[in-house]
């Protein structure tokens, strides 16, 4: 027979009197610990019970002093306590530009598209396609920056290209937005940037005997970006190109083109300018 031992019948052990006064002590900080985390659980969020008014103002207060992080979270709680509201439309806006900001990009894209399908007929949509295009922008980076990533010539400028899709859709949709003149401007300067990427590209491949691929990008060049400083060059790796491929019909077609868009070209003369970029 077996005797089952309920724990009144356990048979106690003495502590001695150190170790007894460090269980208590080390039980009444956990109990403290445990207290402290409940009411951390029970009421730690700061905004409990804030007007949709005050979470704005207090997100807006954070995004002008700089503290973006804590902008986009308060944005966030204000979206999902008051989704309806008119401070709601405000939020997903400068949400959005705190996230940007933050270098949130996706985030940042994610909250302006939220808003152009949500409120397509807003005063203010305007300045979403006008922020999707900055966040593609990378403002922080020159023309001299792109070419030194132009050199890199496997790879794809998508955030460009994102960049002015956007402005170009703001122009088409907005012509009368004050964002309209700087959204020109900046296309302006992302087609040229497009345009001597491929020019490098075609170089690359011209450099290495890839002919047909060295024609195919120096004809994207000219096609999706004409009128740019980049197609005079563009305009000499296919003759050269053709050339190499035995092709002297196109490439007296294209020596013609040279010539009377650029009659004082140095290419004419067989002689490669300086890249203007070069300082050195």
């Amino acid at each position: 027979m077996f005797r089952l031992l309920f724990p009144w019948s356990f048979p106690r052990f003495a502590l001695p009197a150190g170790w007894r006064a460090l269980a208590l002590a080390f039980a009444a900080a956990l109990t403290l610990a445990g207290c402290g985390m409940l009411s951390e659980f029970r009421g730690g969020d700061e905004t409990a019970g804030w007007s949709a008014q005050k979470l704005y103002q207090t997100a807006h207060d954070a995004l002008v002093e700089g503290n973006f992080q804590r902008a986009v979270k308060l944005f966030e709680t204000l979206e999902s306590r008051y989704p309806y509201g008119r401070y709601a439309q405000q939020a997903i806006l400068e949400g959005a530009y705190a996230n940007y900001r933050a270098g949130e990009s996706a985030a940042a894209v994610a909250a302006a598209d939220r808003f152009i399908r949500t409120f397509p007929n807003h005063p203010n949509v305007d300045y979403a396609y006008y922020l999707k295009g900055l966040v593609h922008f990378r403002e922080d980076q020159g023309i001299l920056g792109y070419v030194y990533e132009l050199d890199l010539s496997e790879r794809e400028p998508k955030g460009m290209r994102e960049s002015f899709a956007a402005f170009k859709e703001l122009v088409a949709k907005f012509p009368e937005s004050r964002y309209a003149g700087d959204a020109t401007d900046r296309m302006k300067y992302l087609s040229n940037a497009l345009a001597l990427y491929e020019v490098k590209v075609a170089r690359y491949y011209f450099n290495r005997g890839a002919f047909i691929a060295a024609v195919n990008r120096a004809q994207l060049s000219l096609v999706e970006h004409p009128r740019m400083p980049s197609n005079e060059e563009a305009l000499d790796l296919l003759i050269r190109s053709y050339e190499k491929l035995g092709l002297p019909v196109l490439a007296d077609d294209s020596r013609r083109i040279l010539q009377a868009t650029y009659p004082n070209s140095p290419y004419l003369a067989g002689v490669a300018p300086k890249p203007w970029w070069r300082l050195w």
